[in-house]
Formats: C-alpha cells, sequence, structure tokens
C-alpha cells in the first residue's frame, strides 16, 4: 500500500512541476510581445495586401462625414466610394503601417481608390499621390 501512495505523490508532483514550467514559458512569451503589436488586429486574410493609388483628400475636414462622422482636422481615416462606413483597415506606405478606418464616403479625385486624411497621410509620411499597400482588419 505504502508503494502505490509513493507513486501517486510522485504523481502529483511531476503533475505541478509541469504545470509551473507551462505557466512560466507561457508568461514569458506574452512579456516579450510589443504593447503595440498585441493592440492591433491582425489582417483579415493572410498575404491579402492590396495596392492602390492614395492621395490626400483636398475636401474640408470640418463638420459632420457621410458615414455621420464629426471631422475634424485630426481626424485619422480614409474616404471611399465603396467600402463601408467604419471599415477598419491597415494602410502602409513603406515601413510605415496605420489601422484606420472608412469615416467618409463619396467620390475622390481622378484616378484614385482612396483619399486619406491630411493627418493620416502625415502619420504615413505620403505627399501627392502615390501606391499605397492596403489590406482589411480582422474584427475583434
Amino acid at each position: 500500500m505504502r508503494a502505490v501512495l509513493a507513486q501517486r505523490v510522485l504523481a502529483v508532483a511531476a503533475a505541478a512541476v509541469l504545470a509551473g514550467v507551462a505557466a512560466v514559458a507561457i508568461g514569458a512569451r506574452t512579456r516579450t510581445e510589443a504593447p503595440a503589436a498585441r493592440a492591433l488586429p491582425e489582417p483579415a486574410a493572410a498575404g491579402a495586401w492590396y495596392e492602390a493609388l492614395a492621395g490626400v483628400r483636398t475636401r474640408g475636414l470640418s463638420g459632420t462625414s457621410r458615414c455621420g462622422l464629426r471631422l475634424s482636422p485630426g481626424s485619422l481615416g480614409i474616404t471611399h466610394p465603396v467600402l463601408p462606413c467604419n471599415a477598419k483597415l491597415f494602410v502602409a506606405l513603406g515601413d510605415k503601417v496605420v489601422l484606420t478606418q472608412v469615416i467618409d464616403r463619396g467620390p475622390v479625385a481622378g484616378g484614385r481608390a482612396f483619399d486619406l486624411t491630411r493627418a493620416l497621410a502625415e502619420r504615413l509620411g505620403l505627399s501627392g499621390v502615390r501606391v499605397v499597400r492596403w489590406t482589411f482588419a480582422r474584427p475583434r
């Protein structure tokens, strides 16, 4: 009977050690992730980045947009004629990537897919009209 009890105690101790090692490993992995990286949603589909011509919005940024949002000079977002209001997407230029959303609907300047607010264009380093990369953000 004592041998059976010793085996059970040893099995419980081994399980406790294994659980402790797993907890330490998970904690270490969580701490090494950058906080900003955890805050951003994943792209909706792996590798699904698209290219589009984009420029700085020329219409004013005051009042209410066609999406019902109150706009100001500091608003970050895009105007697109088809994408739904509030659609979240990443826009990238070079090595800069910004999470943004559709804040206005309507026509954009000739040949462009997107009009970016001045604040978003500055954050990306975009001036004039350039090809940007974009992808939908995965819903949380």
